[in-house]
């Protein structure tokens, strides 16, 4: 829990540093993203979990909150595929956001925090003057067990 409490506190300046409070209703939003990082949830499902410890906050309010974030930079509003909006908190060890493997036949999700792009990057400065300030790359294919088993799982995340 402290590690979540440190998180909090970082995302608290950050909104601070931009001009918002970090109010009740974000802070149980925040909280719920930070309890959940790795499943990738939707708005709806941020709100289902907050309405469990904030029972009177309403939906705009958890879409609200969601769009702020991500307009911060402290969320990325990313879509694997599915046509629903995901919400997946950035993190402060790495200059860009991290990638993901999408499993088209079982729906799996894996994280891959490390930087791959790094030399892209420098090539794209060196040999067209473009300065890179962020990037995310997402695979999309299946896992060796899906193509030999006919995998059907449904959407579980897996980190």
């Amino acid at each position: 829990m402290a590690a979540i409490d440190d998180q909090l506190t970082k995302i608290n300046k950050q909104l601070l540093s931009k001009g918002y409070k970090l109010t009740s209703q974000r802070e149980a939003t925040v909280r719920v993203l930070l309890e959940y990082e790795q499943d990738h949830l939707s708005a709806e499902e941020v709100f289902m979990l907050v309405r469990e410890v904030y029972p009177d906050i309403g939906l705009a309010t958890v879409y609200r909150t969601l769009e702020l974030l991500a307009e911060l930079h402290i969320v990325e509003k990313m879509n694997f595929g599915d046509g629903v909006a995901r919400f997946d908190l950035r993190s402060d060890e790495n200059a860009h956001m991290h990638h993901h493997l999408i499993c088209t036949v079982c729906g799996r999700l894996k994280e891959i925090k490390e930087d791959w792009l790094g030399e892209l990057e420098e090539r794209l400065a060196r040999e067209y003057g473009f300065a890179v300030t962020d990037h995310r790359l997402e695979f999309t294919g299946t896992y060796g067990n899906c193509q030999r088993e006919g995998c059907k799982r449904a959407n579980k995340a897996v980190s």
